[in-house]
């Protein structure tokens, strides 16, 4: 399966979640924050074209990563695609972390891929990058009105932050 990505898988993140991380930056925002970290990601058609597969062989060949974070750009605009990576890093028995610009609660009204990538994750960060209230002390989220969300099976357990 096909997937537009903004750029290379990044190994050994820091930034994206706890541990070291492999972040995958899809491409296409349809949100536009002002003030937006990843703006080069905001054009669907840009960014290049790449098969899951490689995506799922670049996980696999990573040493000593805690989990792997999808971001972007919006994930859940290429949930399909991103459904074969999840079930695959689970498999791989890693945590899964995602950031998007929606709310858990439109995710889970979302369409049907998106309430099943839901289902593999561990940690949803949600809500618009807000400049107004940016925080440079909050940890791996960019404004304040931003979640931090443990879930299980698409499902909140509890707010983290």
């Amino acid at each position: 399966m096909k997937i537009r990505l903004a750029g290379p898988p990044i190994i050994d993140s820091i930034v994206d979640g706890p541990g070291l991380r492999t972040t995958i930056f899809v491409q296409g925002c349809l949100r536009h924050c002002p003030g937006c970290h990843n703006p080069q990601t905001w054009d669907p058609a840009g960014g290049y074209e790449e098969d899951t597969a490689t995506i799922k062989k670049i996980i696999s060949e990573a040493k000593m990563q805690d989990g792997v974070t999808f971001s972007g750009g919006e994930p859940f605009l290429q949930a399909e695609p991103l459904i074969e990576v999840a079930a695959h890093v689970k498999k791989l028995g890693l945590n899964l972390w995602s950031f998007s610009g929606f709310k858990l609660e439109e995710l889970q009204a979302g369409t049907p891929a998106q309430r099943e990538l839901l289902r593999y994750l561990d940690v949803l960060v949600d809500g618009p990058f807000i400049l107004a209230q940016r925080s440079l002390e909050l940890y791996f989220k960019g404004s304040s009105n931003q979640r931090t969300l443990q879930l299980h099976d698409g499902q909140l357990v509890k707010q983290i932050d």
